[in-house]
C-alpha cells in the first residue's frame, strides 16, 4: 500500500472527520443519493432491501443507517418489524424516526442472536476493521437470520474520477491532476464478498448497473462537493477543482446535449 492510499483509507475512516464533518448532518449524503434519481434504470433500493426481507418477521436493525431512506421505508412497507437504527455519527440521526442510538459497527450494544435480519447498506467501507464489523454483523443475527450489505463497484462513476484529474490538472497547470478519494475502496463490491464470506456460507451478489444521465451540471458539482470533509486528502485546491469541474460539465452538455456517468453498484444478501 503507498503511503497516499494508506492516508486515505486512514481518513475514511477516521471518527473525528466523520461524526464532526461528514455525516454531522445530511446534506453531503443527501448530495450523493440524490445524484441517483436520474439513473437509468433508476432502482427503488429501499425497495429491494424491503423485498429481500420479505420473509423475515421480527427484529431488524440497521447499522450506519445514516440519515434513514431504509428505517423510514421499512416503516412504511412493513410496520410488524421492530426497527433500530444505529449510527456513529448522533448528528445525522436528528431526523431519522426512533428509536436509534448512536453505536460503533465493531462493538454494537446488541444481545448475540438477538435480531433476525441486519442491514450495513453504503457503509461498511468507513469501519477500521471491516472484519470485525463483519463478525459483529453475524453474532447479533440469529442462525437462521439475514444480513444485507451495499457498496460500489471500484469501476462505479469512473467518469467522475476522470473529470476530477481533468478538474485538478487545469487547477494546477498540468495535464492531470490527483485521483479524488473514493470512499468505497475498501470494501468495494469486488472486495466485498471476500469479507463476508468469512462468517456467511451464501453470500449472494446483486449488481445494480446502470447510466446517469443530466443535462444540468449542478447535480454532478453537488456530488463533487459532498465530498468536502475528505477536501485535505485531494492535494489540490477543493473549492478551485469543483469550479472547474462545473466549467467542464457545463461545456459537455453544451455540446453533446447531456453528461452521462457509468454506475455499478450492489446489494449482498448473506446468510450461514
Amino acid at each position: 500500500m503507498t503511503d497516499l492510499s494508506a492516508a486515505r483509507d486512514a481518513a475514511v475512516t477516521d471518527r473525528a472527520r466523520l461524526v464532526g464533518s461528514a455525516y454531522n448532518g445530511d446534506r453531503d449524503l443527501a448530495a450523493r443519493q440524490s445524484l441517483y434519481q436520474w439513473q437509468t434504470p433508476r432502482y427503488d433500493l429501499p425497495g429491494l432491501v424491503a423485498e429481500r426481507l420479505g420473509d423475515v418477521r421480527g427484529r431488524v436493525v440497521d447499522v450506519g443507517c445514516g440519515n434513514g431512506k431504509f428505517i423510514q421505508r421499512l416503516r412504511q412497507d412493513r410496520g410488524d418489524l421492530f426497527l433500530l437504527g444505529l449510527d456513529i455519527a448522533s448528528g445525522i440521526l436528528a431526523d431519522v424516526p426512533g428509536p436509534v442510538a448512536v453505536a460503533d459497527a465493531t462493538r454494537l450494544p446488541l444481545a448475540t442472536g438477538s435480531v433476525d435480519a441486519a442491514l450495513a447498506l453504503h457503509m461498511l467501507y468507513h469501519v477500521p476493521d471491516i472484519p470485525q464489523a463483519v463478525r459483529e454483523l453475524a453474532r447479533i443475527v440469529a442462525g437462521d437470520g439475514l444480513v444485507i450489505a451495499s457498496t460500489n463497484s471500484d469501476r462505479d462513476k469512473a467518469e467522475l474520477d476522470d473529470l476530477w484529474q481533468r478538474a485538478a490538472g487545469d487547477v494546477l497547470g498540468i495535464d492531470r491532476g490527483p485521483a479524488r478519494i473514493s470512499l468505497s475502496a475498501r470494501f468495494s463490491l469486488e472486495k466485498a464478498p471476500a469479507f463476508l464470506g468469512e462468517e456467511f456460507s451464501r453470500v449472494e451478489v446483486v449488481e445494480l448497473p446502470g447510466i446517469i444521465t443530466v443535462h444540468d451540471p449542478e447535480p454532478v458539482v453537488a456530488h463533487m462537493a459532498s465530498y468536502r470533509a475528505w477536501a485535505d486528502q485531494h492535494e489540490v485546491p477543493f473549492d478551485a477543482t469543483v469550479d472547474r469541474a462545473r466549467t467542464l460539465v457545463t461545456d459537455h452538455i453544451a455540446r453533446h446535449g447531456a453528461y452521462e456517468i457509468t454506475c455499478l453498484g450492489g446489494i449482498l444478501v448473506c446468510c450461514r
